[in-house]
């Protein structure tokens, strides 16, 4: 109960998204709040004196000195587990929570249970369509979590809902040992993040978090085996289903496609024989293959909750997928153009550059640690030319060369924002009629633009200036 924070010396790592809401909401609990931040900028003098009017103690500048009498921490999610600060509470037997922990252990005692998704790409997506079903289907819901809304604000808000959908990322299931979800979704699994986690088996291992405890099913992906290898390794709740979703025909309990329809073998009666229409595949938006996906597994989710198959179809029909994912800006003489700019790890561009047939790639960025042979290997013939931007570039570069030697390249030397005109210029000299246009950069965007929608919308910018 929230009682048992009184009194208690509480340390908030970090301002923020998460860290504000999380001291906020302990302030008014009556604990003793605390908040340490790495940072002393403008920004976080603003929040810092915010925090301060309400009673709380900021320090700025030093985020790793645990300070004395601190009972529990609650972490901002991309603080990295070998802090120093972290260190010292292992040492002094403090525990440490994200504000996902916080959220959940606040929630009251009808509060509305959880269907939680994650995975390497498409959670955003995943849980902005499941939101939109169970909104069809009548439901009082919410998108929250990694999405960029609180799950703090969900839960101790005024508002009642029946049911949230719930983005978490590997960093968040990672400071939350209590989670139990109503249902789960591992989408897919890449390296990512492997900086932060140490390994890909701690990334995975913090990613299958998600399905502990789970009531009533597990969805994973039938494509990625190490999606179903996390469900076998949970420990949930007697009865609870293992449910798969899959671009083919699909199996008992599975969800899958047949003949364009998407189809429900999971919760229908006689699964071994009968199978429910959802919706067609035309009715997702885009309907990119891994687009399609992101629809099944939020659909299993749906249904998993008892939601009707017509808001299945109701609720993908509604759904407008945010900016700078494989999104279609313009076709300018017969050449379409896309912005896949969200595309910021190689995973994420093999899915984008699956779904056309004719490519001119503009591609580039901060590579992260990754190496993009495989990426290159497999979409070698769809690639009409490619287009060389960011830091990081040579790499692509040289897997072009490895392994699509026949494919022109044309390699920008620059890292100016101004660079995007010039590699859309240069693509459209690339292209011919028919062809596909995308920048599905395959690696993050800092190195020449503050993040991934400034680069799309730098994408954007410059296809516009062809047409006109």
């Amino acid at each position: 109960m929230p009682s048992e924070f009184t009194g208690k010396h509480v340390t908030v790592a970090g301002l923020g998204v998460s860290g504000v809401p999380a001291a906020k909401v302990l302030s008014g609990l009556g604990a003793h709040v605390t908040v340490v931040n790495d940072g002393d900028d403008e920004r976080a003098r603003a929040q810092a004196a915010e925090l301060e009017a309400l009673g709380v103690t900021v320090r700025l500048g030093d985020g790793d000195t645990l300070p004395e009498g601190t009972e529990l921490i609650v972490t901002a999610p991309g603080w990295k587990p070998t802090k120093p600060l972290f260190t010292a509470a292992g040492q002094a037997g403090v525990p440490v929570w994200g504000d996902v922990e916080l959220a959940w252990r606040l929630r009251g005692p009808d509060a509305a249970p959880w269907l939680a998704v994650t995975g390497t790409n498409g959670k955003t997506t995943t849980v902005q369509m499941l939101a939109s079903i169970l909104k069809a289907a009548g439901l009082r819901t919410a998108a929250v979590g990694n999405i960029g809304v609180s799950l703090l604000d969900a839960v101790t808000g005024e508002e009642q809902y029946d049911v949230l959908a719930v983005e978490l990322s590997s960093y968040q299931l990672h400071w939350a040992p209590s989670l139990r979800a109503h249902s789960a979704a591992v989408l897919n699994l890449a390296p990512d993040h492997l900086d932060w986690h140490g390994s890909m088996e701690a990334y995975a291992a913090d990613k299958g978090r998600i399905y502990e405890g789970n009531r009533v099913a597990c969805v994973y992906n039938v494509a990625d085996k190490a999606t179903e290898d996390l469900v076998r390794e949970a420990d949930v709740e007697e009865g609870c289903r293992a449910i798969g979703f899959t671009l083919g025909t699909p199996g008992p309990s599975q969800l899958g496609v047949v003949e364009g329809i998407l189809v429900d073998r999971a919760f229908v009666e006689n699964r071994q024989k009968n199978a429910q229409e959802l919706a067609e595949v035309s009715d997702v938006n885009p309907p990119a293959p891994h687009n399609v996906a992101n629809a099944l597994a939020a659909a299993a989710l749906a249904r998993a909750f008892g939601v009707p198959a017509a808001a299945v179809r109701d609720g993908l029909r509604a759904f407008t997928p945010d900016a700078h994912r494989i999104a279609h800006v313009a076709d300018v003489d017969e050449v379409a153009y896309v912005d896949d700019s969200k595309a910021t790890n190689t995973h994420a561009a093999e899915a984008s550059l699956a779904a056309y047939e004719s490519i001119v790639w503009i591609a580039g960025g901060l590579a992260k640690g990754a190496t993009f042979d495989e990426l290159v290997t497999g979409a070698a013939k769809r690639l009409r030319g490619a287009v060389l931007i960011g830091a990081d570039r040579a790499l692509i570069r040289e897997a072009l060369a490895r392994h699509a030697p026949e494919v022109p390249v044309v390699d920008l030397d620059r890292t100016d924002t101004g660079a995007m005109l010039q590699a859309v210029q240069e693509a459209r000299r690339l292209a011919r009629p028919g062809d596909t246009v995308l920048l599905a950069p395959a690696c993050a965007s800092m190195d020449m633009f503050t993040n991934y929608n400034k680069r799309g919308d730098a994408f954007a910018e410059a296809v516009r200036e062809l047409g006109a």
